[in-house]
């Protein structure tokens, strides 16, 4: 009998799974397959046909997120519930991006409400045209304190929100001149927000955009090579027009979705990795008139997306949810939620609250001596544990395919089962050899169960031990 049945290859579908989203279990590997991979992809790229995370049940958990707002922990542990439960992984994931690029933080104004606002603000137009999400970044409360905009005044211009984004929201240096920086300043003066009241003992209110037109410079500018009175939306979309921008933040994109790059301060100098991937991206940006949808399907759509696998350093955001994505945990809103951004923070990243305006720094930089041992010590605490959903599927699926009691196919089923890792020669070896020193996996007798139960997390310890699982 002919069929016509299409699958995908379950190592490409866990690629795609750990960079346009975080990581996934064996099971949902297994589903996904079953369709194209560009259906795959359009499914991502169109998240508003998927239902959202539904926060009435998280709220029974956590009273706070209705009644409190001022408390980051629970924010976070709202965000990384969403991570992992989520069916609009890239809608997530482009908010964990555009928070890195257009890094806002709470250590300033230390208002919880209006940083849960700017969260759903990215998550909301990750995905829009660039046009959008600048505009919308430029009406945020939580960046026109940041970057002081609401002290940028018709008679007294302030230019830190001018210079930053052109310098690091879209441009990138070497592409405008100071007076590019004054006249964008002046076409962002009037745009405020409202004072909210204190927090404490007040209550929490939220801060609104607000624009100002007895503050505004109506008066006639030059940006970049153009002349006119223009204002916040037109410079905006003058900024989106330029090649410049597409470059700098298609490059932005491969640092994120593909390979690591140097860090931003140095790429004014050093060309990118890749620069035909590059190119590809920044094609689709013009002839898309700058629609984000248009270049990320360009982009894990293409050769060089398919074969980057394993070559990038997990964020500990992506660390910590892809480990709870193999462990089977918090698909429902358990306690320990909360405990996830100090996790978090113990590895290198706060969210919501990134370092500074250059956000934060990516790749090896992730890594050493002390964010290393978090990273091994809490993967090894989430998945020593035998009784947890996705640690004994592994187990019961090891036990129940006799071709896996074999110690090369056991490890190799191994690394299908956390989710198809690839790893060098030498590490694969090393644990083959060590699978041979202790022969077949036996599950006849209860002792024999117990001893190969005890190889099988002994297994997997060492494979989440491993220096690829940091990547991916």
């Amino acid at each position: 009998m002919v069929t016509n049945e299409i699958k995908t290859d379950s190592s490409l579908v866990a690629h795609l799974l750990r960079r346009a989203g975080f990581g996934s279990d064996y099971s949902q590997i297994q589903e996904f397959t079953k369709k194209k991979y560009e259906e795959i992809v359009e499914d991502f790229l169109n998240p508003e046909i998927f239902p959202e995370v539904e926060d009435k049940l998280i709220s029974r958990h956590y009273i706070s997120l209705g009644a409190n707002k001022d408390n980051q922990a629970t924010w976070n542990g709202r965000w990384f519930y969403r991570m992992i439960n989520t069916k609009r992984p890239l809608q997530e994931k482009m908010a964990l991006f555009w928070h890195h690029v257009l890094a806002t933080g709470w250590t300033k104004s230390e208002h919880t409400p209006t940083m849960v606002n700017h969260i759903e603000m990215l998550r909301k137009n990750g995905l829009k045209n660039f046009r959008t999400i600048l505009i919308e970044l430029s009406k945020d409360p939580a960046m026109i304190y940041w970057l002081d905009n609401n002290e940028n005044h018709s008679e007294s211009i302030n230019e830190n929100y001018g210079r930053e984004i052109l310098e690091l929201f879209s441009m990138g240096i070497g592409n405008y001149t100071e007076d590019d920086i004054k006249n964008a300043a002046r076409s962002f003066t009037g745009w405020t927000f409202t004072q909210p009241l204190p927090l404490y003992p007040y209550g929490h209110y939220e801060s609104k955009f607000i624009f100002k037109e007895n503050d505004h410079d109506y008066g006639v500018k030059k940006f970049l090579e153009k002349t006119g009175p223009f204002n916040g939306e037109e410079i905006i979309d003058i900024i989106s027009q330029q090649e410049a921008t597409a470059r700098f933040i298609c490059r932005h994109l491969y640092n994120f979705f593909v390979e690591d790059e140097p860090q931003v301060p140095a790429w004014s100098i050093t060309p990118p990795k890749n620069q035909f991937a590059i190119d590809q991206m920044v094609k689709s940006w013009l002839e898309s008139d700058a629609d984000l949808k248009s270049v990320m399907r360009t982009l894990l759509n293409s050769d060089w997306f398919k074969k980057s696998k394993m070559n990038r350093v997990k964020c500990p955001a992506e660390f910590i949810a892809a480990t709870l994505k193999i462990s089977g945990e918090y698909r429902s809103p358990d306690p320990g939620l909360v405990q996830l951004e100090s996790t978090c923070i113990a590895m290198g990243q706060k969210l919501m609250d990134p370092p500074s305006v250059e956000g934060w720094h990516t790749g090896k930089e992730w890594i050493d001596g002390g964010t290393l041992t978090e990273r091994v010590n809490y993967a090894i605490e989430i998945l020593n544990d035998p009784n947890k959903p996705g640690v004994k599927f592994i187990i019961n699926e090891i036990k129940n395919d006799k071709e896996s009691h074999n110690p090369k196919k056991f490890v190799n089923r191994m690394l299908e089962l956390v989710g198809f890792i690839e790893i060098s020669e030498n590490t694969k070896s090393l644990l083959i050899k060590l699978a041979e020193e202790d022969g077949k996996l036996s599950f006849r007798t209860k002792k024999d169960q117990e001893i190969s139960r005890n190889r099988i997390m002994r297994m997997l310890r060492l494979i989440i031990s491993s220096m690829e699982f940091q990547f991916s």
